[in-house]
């Protein structure tokens, strides 16, 4: 496999119980490489994190990722740890924080070499070529004083809506222990205290390379490579500390998940995995899909499993018994992210990403010239994926089918406050 043809790598094979539609759990019938495979979750859990932004700290939180394996959490110690008051509140777009974090005396010698390696990367040049301007600074706070106010009431009306719908469809066992299994999709970026969950084709791409920059590992987005960025190993994930570590980080560190309207998510994903070669998507994904849903298939499709069309490739994702498992890019945001179970303190939208995002890095003190990149990760010269393209492609399919797909996608629509994308959806 071609660590290239791959975007925001780690994926699950793990079927699960739709949220609308009672259909029962399926099970698996792929395991991922280099990961356990992983156990059927219920949709809608209860125990909150509610934790606001927090300054940069100077010191690292205990738990490291050599601490030692995950342990349940019981009730007792996730109630401490989520009635904590959070400290130093502040909602107002802020200054440049004063100093620099000296993180780098307490890395250990491969860590060193590590942030080395990327410092002294060739730059990307195809990336600096679409890139925005290096010279671009996120506005000043006092100049955009009724903006951020507005932004602020943004955030307020997302988890509001997020958590009524968690509230309404959750499980009637509504308190659950976060495991391992529950943040494997969190980054870690402890020098400005901020957890990412990780939600493929909604800028993940872009984000790791913020958190990258933040962390020091690099000093500017447009340096860093598509594959230094989801194969060189240089962020952490929130399951890979002990069970101290992650309560700690989840009660103290700010949370925050970009989200994007799932029918065009999905058309992302399929454009990407299956319109473009790709050495590992096809012969897994596609060999699969095209030998159970095209009749006649050719042997030369079957051979590379390359050409899958749209409406087979939505076969395969309704299909309850479906011949590969479910993989990231097109799995729902609250599975990836447990949103009901871990209550995330900033709710940004690939829709308004600019200003979600210069309004989150100033939330948490971020330096004044970083922002969010605005170039296309992959296929470049490709037109994003609109409301119309999403059109385009989902006019391939019966009225039937789209409507199945959004009672697929129905607890995003519903947490994440989107409309229906079809007039004749119910």
């Amino acid at each position: 496999m071609s660590p290239s043809q791959l975007d925001c790598r780690h994926w699950t094979s793990v079927d699960y119980t739709e949220a609308a539609g009672g259909v029962s759990p399926e099970q698996p019938l792929l395991s991922p490489p280099h990961q356990q495979p992983e156990l059927s979750q219920v949709w809608w859990t209860g125990i909150k994190f509610s934790i606001r932004p927090q300054q940069p700290h100077n010191d690292l939180p205990p738990g490291s990722a050599q601490d030692g394996p995950f342990k349940a959490a019981t009730e007792r110690v996730t109630r401490d740890l989520s009635s904590r008051a959070p400290r130093g509140l502040s909602l107002r777009a802020p200054q440049d924080p004063q100093g620099q974090l000296n993180v780098g005396a307490r890395l250990r010698p491969r860590q060193r070499r590590r942030r080395l390696l990327i410092k002294k990367m060739p730059a990307a040049a195809a990336l600096r070529a679409n890139s925005s301007a290096g010279t671009w600074v996120r506005p000043a706070p006092g100049a955009l004083d009724g903006r951020w106010a507005s932004l602020r009431e943004t955030q307020r009306e997302r988890k509001r809506v997020m958590r009524e719908a968690c509230a309404k469809y959750r499980a009637s066992s509504s308190r659950r222990a976060v495991t391992p299994r529950h943040v494997s999709r969190i980054f870690v970026e402890d020098r400005h205290r901020v957890l990412y969950c990780e939600v493929p084709k909604a800028g993940c791409s872009n984000w790791k390379r913020v958190l990258m920059v933040l962390a020091g590992l690099a000093s500017a987005t447009a340096d860093i490579q598509h594959n230094t960025v989801h194969y060189g190993g240089a962020l952490k994930r929130l399951d890979t500390f002990d069970r101290h570590g992650i309560l700690h980080r989840l009660s103290t560190y700010t949370k925050m998940l970009f989200v994007r309207e799932p029918f065009e998510r999905l058309v992302s994903a399929f454009r990407d995995k299956f319109e473009h070669p790709n050495s590992y998507y096809h012969p897994v994904f596609g060999k699969a899909i095209l030998a159970r849903y095209r009749a006649n298939a050719s042997r030369e499709a079957l051979r590379t499993g390359s050409g899958v069309r749209f409406p087979e490739f939505v076969q395969y994702l309704l299909d309850v018994h479906r011949p590969v498992g479910m993989d990231i890019h097109w799995d729902h945001v609250s599975r990836l992210c447990s949103p009901c179970l871990i209550d995330y303190d900033f709710v940004g939208k690939f829709e308004s990403m600019e200003d979600d995002a210069n309004f989150f890095l100033s939330l948490i003190h971020a330096p004044r010239n970083l922002t969010f990149p605005r170039f296309k990760d992959r296929h470049s010269e490709e037109a994003r994926t609109t409301a119309r393209i999403t059109h385009q492609y989902f006019a391939q399919l019966s009225s039937l089918q789209r409507q199945r797909a959004y009672d697929f996608y129905y607890m995003d629509y519903l947490m994440f406050n989107y409309s229906k994308p079809f007039a004749d959806l119910y």
